[in-house]
């Protein structure tokens, strides 16, 4: 015959909580709503400040948004607030893949048309910046002299050829 095991050591259904281990009393179920609720705050709050925080735009003293180097939400170059910072940029270089590999090396300008012909544009800048661009009958549909445009191009040696012409509203955006 087998040995008698004792007393049973397996927790009945309804039966009493055994103790916690390391000898702590087990949290009552006010106790754990309380810190269930708690938790849910801390999530909600934190939740809304990563909302706050991207969702708001950087003011400079001027009342612009967006701004320029260092107006970023954290305070400078590489963070939050970068797109708002190429967004008013008035000009300059970037490379971009190729499509069939390799790299490309571009050219951004935001300014005025300050001639136009059929083979050749120039755009001045905010700044005084000026660079001419050869253009094709395709690229400047509808541009005019004196109109506020963006302009894209592909940079070979000193020659820059126009691949985008866009114009822009008095307020930078796009428009018609």
């Amino acid at each position: 015959m087998p040995p008698d095991p004792g007393p049973s050591t397996q927790d009945t259904w309804g039966g009493a909580t055994p103790p916690a281990p390391g000898g702590g009393a087990a949290w009552s179920g006010r106790r754990k709503w309380v810190a269930g609720g708690v938790a849910a705050v801390i999530v909600v709050g934190g939740g809304a400040g990563i909302w706050a925080a991207s969702s708001s735009s950087s003011t400079d003293a001027s009342g612009a948004t967006g701004g320029g180097p260092g107006s970023g939400q954290f305070g400078g170059r590489g963070a939050p607030g970068g797109a708002a910072t190429l967004s008013t940029a008035l000009h300059g270089e970037f490379v971009t893949a190729g499509t069939s590999g390799g790299y490309v090396t571009e050219f951004l300008q935001k300014g005025k048309v300050t001639a136009l012909s059929a083979t050749s544009l120039t755009a001045q800048s905010a700044d005084g910046f000026t660079k001419v661009y050869t253009i094709d009958a395709t690229t400047a549909t509808g541009v005019t002299n004196g109109e506020e445009v963006t302009i894209v191009a592909t940079t070979s040696g000193s020659t820059a050829t126009a691949t985008s012409i866009t114009e822009t509203s008095a307020t930078g955006g796009p428009g018609n």
